[in-house]
């Protein structure tokens, strides 16, 4: 999958980009100075809205030279009376990052307070938006902060954890503003990782299928489809273009990006699986499908007259199993493995006999993994031998370590 996937080494990813960098009233307002030289560095363009507390701490004049544009700091000139419209700032800026970000502006943003121009800005950007947090350590560790920070991320936006060192009331942990240079490498990545896969063509299944029984019953699992739909965002955000097929769950899609087409059995799913198949570059098997249907299904509810019922079940279609003997050379194909015993052999066997490029095993025998929950806990292989095993984390979390797995490893 390597050499179909955009080199980003060859370019700065931060050439041409708006970068609007707002500075609170911090000690390390000292280092927007450096950050705004690094940016600049990158070829990105820089404008800078200073609070009035941070001009105590860095001057205008230094930001201005540095970025070539004015400083912003109120929501008009007294001397020029030109408005400085916080709506045009948030709609021209491809990025928001506030460095350093002091306790007093994390609260006020968590609870949409709006009382400075760098504030209202911030409520009025459609871009995504940085937050690089400075100050003392117990300020840092305070519930009230932690719970602001919580609740930004639950907005959208992106927290930057603060460093662990000498702080400057003399005291030492974690509290010190990311250094420039690691701010810019954030932004850098941030990038890098929304148009990594820009271009690809990903399919995905996921969920449970329904096998009927007659009108009103039938054979299903526990399978939620929580971590194909972690996986489709995430691929979704990086710029893929993503079609789920997807067996009935109570899980939605987010993202418009991704392209859902709803099945019920494992006959459905084949056929749509099949449909988008050849047109993919990355297909990902993570859906739970039945091994088995019943040969006969009831056009009526079947009535409970006798003590037993036999069900005559026959096999479902193996859709990895038949995907994969149509692999070509540009597709990269992803399998799991829910698996009780003789784990790592099973899903290395299961990987070699449905000529996959990487399989996924997750055990039942771990806590919290598996069907149902907001956590998994896995070993990925390659067919190249590479092994690597995750902690217990959120499917969210571990979605994209998957994907970068698997870029990373690949042909």
């Amino acid at each position: 999958m390597n050499d179909i996937l955009p080199k980003f080494d060859d370019f700065k990813m931060l050439k041409g980009r708006k970068i609007l960098l707002g500075v609170t009233g911090s000690i390390a307002a000292y280092k927007a100075a450096i950050l705004v030289r690094e940016l600049i560095k990158e070829e990105a363009e820089v404008r800078v809205i200073l609070s009035e507390a941070a001009s105590s701490f860095i001057t205008p004049l230094t930001l201005a030279t540095l970025s070539g544009n004015p400083v912003l700091t109120q929501f008009s000139d007294a001397e020029t009376g030109v408005w400085n419209s916080h709506v045009e700032l948030g709609l021209w800026a491809d990025a928001f990052l506030i460095a350093p970000a002091t306790a007093n502006t994390i609260a006020k943003m968590a609870y949409g307070e709006c009382d400075s121009l760098l504030l209202a800005t911030y409520l009025s950007a459609k871009c995504p938006v940085f937050i690089a947090p400075a100050m003392d350590l117990d300020m840092y560790q305070h519930p009230s902060f932690i719970q602001n920070c919580t609740q930004l991320k639950a907005y959208g936006n992106h927290i930057i954890e603060a460093n662990y060192g000498a702080l400057a009331s003399g005291l030492i942990g974690q509290g010190r503003m990311a250094e420039p240079e690691e701010l810019v490498a954030y932004l850098k990545q941030f990038w890098t990782d929304a148009e990594s896969l820009i271009g690809i063509k990903v399919l995905i299944s996921a969920g449970p299928t329904q096998e009927a029984i007659d009108p009103v019953r039938f054979i299903s699992n526990y399978s939620t489809g929580k971590m194909g739909f972690a996986l489709a965002e995430t691929l979704a955000k990086r710029g893929a273009e993503v079609t789920l097929v997807a067996g009935p769950t109570q899980l939605k899609i987010e993202s418009k990006n991704i392209e859902v087409v709803n099945v019920l059995s494992a006959e459905e799913m084949f056929v749509a699986m099949s449909a988008h198949f050849a047109a993919a570059n990355l297909v990902i098997f993570a859906a739970a499908v039945a091994d088995y249907t019943p040969l006969q299904k009831a056009n009526q509810k079947i009535k409970k007259l006798e003590n037993t019922l036999t069900l005559e079940l026959v096999k479902t279609k193996d859709i990895a199993f038949e995907l994969g003997k149509q692999k070509k050379e540009h597709q990269t194909l992803v399998g799991f493995a829910l698996e009780t015993n003789d784990e790592e052999a099973n899903a290395k066997s299961k990987m070699v006999r449905k000529n996959l490029d990487f399989i996924v095993l997750n055990s039942l025998n771990d806590d919290g993994a598996g069907f149902g929950h907001d956590t998994n806990k896995v070993t990925i292989f390659s067919k190249n031998n590479k092994i690597l095993a995750f902690p217990l984390t959120s499917k969210k979390e571990l979605a994209s370590s998957i994907i970068n797995f698997v870029i990373s490893n690949g042909k």
